[in-house]
């Protein structure tokens, strides 16, 4: 299949959507906190005659496209936080905010759906709405869910949503999809061990929370090897351990923190009915106390099949089957998560670059798309914005004119 141009007024405006994505980046903001960019959006959107309705998860906004009138309707998402890191670029547009930094391309994304806006917005050649969705606090404030929360289904009717990042490492250009799991969930644990303080010439009179702690973290991988199926995907990692203030004192307490991932609901049941036993158990044999919680942040993401395919048909007209990839599932999390878990869509990946992208004389200031993502020379690379935001068009266009039912 021979891949189609990308949209010439998306190509023409190009210097446009790369200014907005660079004054994002240069002014970011955390979860929750997005008002300046918000502001920002809602003013590209109202000045290119979208109705613009804000307040959604506090500082989530979404703008609505009508074509013609018509039953068929399709949202389009792009998160707008950044992330509390400390930029070491040194390009122009690097962060003026010290400890905030758009390490993980929000800024591109939403810098592609305005770029798709505006041209939606001049052709409204569509048999049916486009709802615009821009998402507040993905990183760890789960902004969706608090969209969903304040309403976004009830007054946004749509029949699908789908949603975009991109992803370092698959080269620009490139696009990906794959059906079923795509993202993991992510869940928190955190265990208080309560033993008795001794002399630690004399340990026999207390009651030492570490080793019982050692014991554990060794139990809790046998979880993952011996009570789930082997073809189940799931990691637990134990991330801190605090026990002390001096060498020569058996401490009183010991904490253990980390984090579980799974693909499933099911496998995430389990790990944590197991977790919570293997730690009750395992303080009672030594003698100490055990406080345990679980904190469940988001569930996996979940492709559903018919949407998935369909976004990937669009890649392929768009790009070409050789450069529409498979992506491989990642225990990465990602709270989209929440909004297929309502309503049926596809979360897909954009290539940003990779490894060596960058030209020699540029790479010690940053690695245009070719690091990793959270990195804190990470940036997104503005080669693709138009790509991104043609395949944004194509999409909202090939949905619309789908037969309704």
């Amino acid at each position: 299949m021979a891949p189609m141009p990308l949209i010439d007024d998306i190509l023409a405006e190009a210097p446009n959507i790369v200014a907005l994505r660079r004054d994002i980046h240069a002014h970011p903001e955390l979860c929750f906190e997005e008002h300046r960019t918000a502001d920002l959006v809602a003013r590209q959107l109202e000045g290119w005659g979208i109705p613009v309705h804000r307040g959604l998860g506090k500082t989530g906004l979404v703008g609505v496209i009508e074509g013609r009138p018509g039953p068929r309707s399709v949202g389009l998402r792009a998160d707008m936080d950044a992330l509390p890191v400390t930029e070491l670029n040194r390009f122009a547009h690097a962060s003026r905010h010290p400890g905030k930094m758009h390490a993980c391309g929000h800024d591109g994304h939403t810098a592609m759906l305005l770029g798709a806006a505006q041209y939606l917005a001049r052709h409204r050649d569509l048999d049916g709405t486009v709802y615009l969705i821009f998402q507040p606090a993905e990183e760890g404030g789960g902004g969706a869910r608090e969209m969903i929360r304040d309403g976004l289904w009830e007054r946004f009717p749509m029949e699908a949503v789908f949603g975009m990042h991109n992803w370092p490492g698959i080269p620009a250009g490139e696009l990906a999809v794959c059906e079923g799991p795509a993202m993991a969930s992510s869940n928190e644990f955190r265990i208080t061990l309560r033993g008795r303080g001794a002399h630690a010439a004399m340990p026999h009179l207390g009651i030492d929370p570490v080793p019982v702690a050692c014991q554990m973290v060794q139990a809790f991988q046998t979880i993952v090897t011996r009570n789930k199926k082997p073809i189940d995907a799931a990691v637990i990692s134990v991330t801190m351990i605090h026990a002390g203030e001096a060498t020569n004192v058996v401490p009183e307490t010991c904490e253990i923190q980390g984090t579980v991932r799974t693909f499933t609901l099911e496998v995430l049941d389990l790990i944590e009915q197991r977790m919570r036993e293997v730690a009750g158990h395992t303080a009672a044999a030594f003698g100490a106390q055990c406080e345990f919680t679980f904190k469940r942040n988001y569930p996996p993401t979940i492709n559903h099949v018919r949407e998935a395919r369909f976004v990937r048909s669009v890649m392929q007209e768009l790009v070409g089957e050789a450069a529409t990839r498979e992506f491989e599932p990642t225990m990465g999390a990602e709270d989209f998560s929440f909004m297929l878990q309502d309503t049926p869509g596809a979360y897909f990946m954009i290539g940003n670059g990779v490894a060596g992208d960058a030209p020699a004389d540029d790479a010690a200031m940053h690695g245009l798309g070719g690091c990793s993502l959270h990195n804190p020379r990470y940036d997104f690379n503005d080669a693709v914005l138009p790509l991104g935001a043609s395949l944004w068009v194509r999409i909202a266009q090939r949905w619309l004119a789908q037969p309704a039912g």
